[in-house]
């Protein structure tokens, strides 16, 4: 999550919001949150989790990485799902993706 931090001003450029979401009670999550440039919302439930499409891992009681990318109305352009730490959207390219989609509208 730091990852997206640091490009917290390319995000801004776009008028991209991240937010980030845990499992997590609010003390960890804050913890978590330390330094990051967005929020994490905590508690995230079961039934949130399957809501989404979210795999939940009974052992631990977590959620795997579940990422979406949104238009400004909301809709879905991207969605990244795993059952594990392999495969998580990472920051430069969302970020090119972003700017891929935006290059898309405009040339509607």
């Amino acid at each position: 999550m730091a990852a997206f931090s640091e490009l917290k001003a390319e995000f801004d450029a776009l008028d991209v919001a991240i937010l980030a979401a845990s499992v997590d009670g609010q003390d960890k999550a804050a913890e978590v949150q330390e330094g990051l440039e967005f929020p994490i919302a905590h508690g995230v439930t079961r039934d949130q989790a399957d809501s989404i499409g979210s795999w939940w891992e009974d052992r631990r009681s977590i959620i795997q990485p579940s990422e979406f990318i949104l238009s400004s109305s909301g809709k879905v352009v991207s969605a990244t799902y795993s059952s594990g730490p392999i495969g998580r959207l990472m920051p430069d390219d969302s970020i090119k993706l972003i700017r891929f989609l935006e290059s898309l509208k405009n040339k509607q």
